[in-house]
């Protein structure tokens, strides 16, 4: 089997080569291609890559290139996460949103669409590479904003899977407060990306008995914590929210932090000198602590289970990715791209049956899959206009002089990435 990881220069690369070494029964690897353009990061994270495999005893063969037609060559499947622009470019989008009082944020509001319009056009020409080398070949896709992306790579007709870690990560600190096996806890989430609830937490699975309810009662504080909200919020909900929510429950508080503080991408920046530093380390054979806070927790084992049932080497039977629509919320197009538990095997996945939505979050959702169909028109075609008219539609600008001013500032920072501006 081989794997190829596009952005495997990421300093988020040895969480992901960490699970692959552990869980190889599940996902075994004869050849692994790192690939990415910056040669000076690929050879510091292509060096840790092979001495954790070599101290955990993995076979497989790791590889790095530069070249992505020679990497995704016969691949099973290919990994994106890579970041157009680098840290750099996130920091202007945490940054000049700010000015105009919205939420600066790499994944939703302006700079989510920021991101979108650099990231689309390169995403599909890798994926077209692909396509040419290996047309069997998975694509499994972890770039945000990871319902736009996957939403681009499906209609351009790639098979093609989004991951995110934000489901798993509930799993894991439910099944903690809980004091089960992780495997045990199945989460009734729904949404979109970064754009979801946890409407129900089932012991054994999807038939199992719904224990939220219990959950909030015994570990509210815990879980209002984690989510950085008042629990007063999640006890009148009676669900769990993603903590991408809080964009959008609190807005205005949340602009007035972010004014306050340094950039989260200021923050990573440093971090990942330090773990590039690390790297460097030719006595360094496993991951860092350090790498635990750059972001991306449980990411591998994720990415792990995603790749075993698409190849068909087992995974779990039901797995939250990114997929097609197609019914599952009607209220939605059939080509919208929906975040929800899904069946996943060699074929793809499918999702399983929702019950009605509360219309406080079909709305949400409605409005800014509407952004999402908008800033994927402007990813893939551009023009001035589009990307006016996305800001316009997304709920955390949604007025007219904001989106106009958004819009200026938007192609000012990115003219570099944007071929038609």
């Amino acid at each position: 089997m081989k794997l190829a990881v596009v952005g495997g220069g990421s300093t988020y690369t040895p969480e992901l080569i960490d699970g692959f070494a552990r869980l190889r029964d599940s996902l075994p690897i004869e050849e692994l291609v790192l690939v990415d353009p910056a040669a000076d990061r690929l050879e510091l994270v292509g060096g840790l890559a092979r001495r954790i495999f070599a101290k955990q005893g993995h076979p497989g063969r790791i590889v790095t290139t530069s070249d992505v037609d020679a990497g995704v060559a016969d691949a099973d499947a290919v990994l994106l996460q890579l970041r157009v622009g680098g840290q750099a470019a996130r920091n202007q989008d945490e940054t000049w949103p700010l000015e105009c009082g919205c939420v600066g944020q790499e994944t939703t509001g302006a700079g989510g669409l920021a991101k979108a319009l650099r990231t689309v056009p390169v995403v599909l020409d890798i994926a077209e590479r692909v396509r040419r080398t290996n047309p069997d070949a998975w694509i499994i896709d972890f770039t945000n904003p990871v319902g736009i992306v996957t939403r681009a790579l499906l209609q351009a007709g790639h098979k093609a899977v989004g991951l995110c870690n934000v489901a798993i990560g509930f799993q894991r600190k439910f099944a903690k407060l809980l004091d089960v096996a992780p495997g045990d806890v199945h989460l009734d989430h729904v949404g979109l990306n970064h754009l979801t609830w946890e409407t129900g937490v089932r012991l054994g699975g999807p038939d199992g008995d719904d224990i939220l309810p219990k959950l909030l009662a015994e570990h509210g504080d815990a879980v209002a914590a984690d989510l950085r909200m008042p629990r007063e919020i999640v006890d009148r909900l009676g669900v769990v929210p993603s903590y991408y929510l809080r964009y959008f429950y609190q807005h205005d508080a949340v602009v007035e932090e972010l004014k306050t503080k340094p950039s989260r991408a200021a923050e990573v920046a440093e971090m990942e000198r330090e773990l590039l530093k690390m790297y460097g380390d030719p006595t360094l054979d496993e991951k860092p602590a350090l790498l635990g806070k750059r972001g991306g927790a449980f990411y591998s084992e994720a990415a792990v289970d995603l790749a075993a049932s698409l190849l068909g080497n087992g995974g779990s039977p039901f797995q939250v990715v990114n997929t097609v629509n197609n019914g599952t919320l009607p209220f939605l197009p059939d080509d919208a791209v929906i975040e929800v538990q899904a069946s996943v095997d060699g074929s793809g996945a499918t999702p399983l049956a929702v019950p009605k939505l509360d219309p406080l979050y079909a709305g949400l959702i409605a409005n800014v899959t509407g952004y999402e169909d908008l800033a994927l028109q402007a990813a893939v075609h551009g023009g001035r206009e589009r990307v006016f008219k996305a800001l316009l539609a997304h709920p955390l600008v949604g007025q007219y002089t904001y989106a106009e001013q958004l819009t200026d500032r938007l192609i000012a920072h990115n003219r570099e990435h944007l071929a038609w501006a």
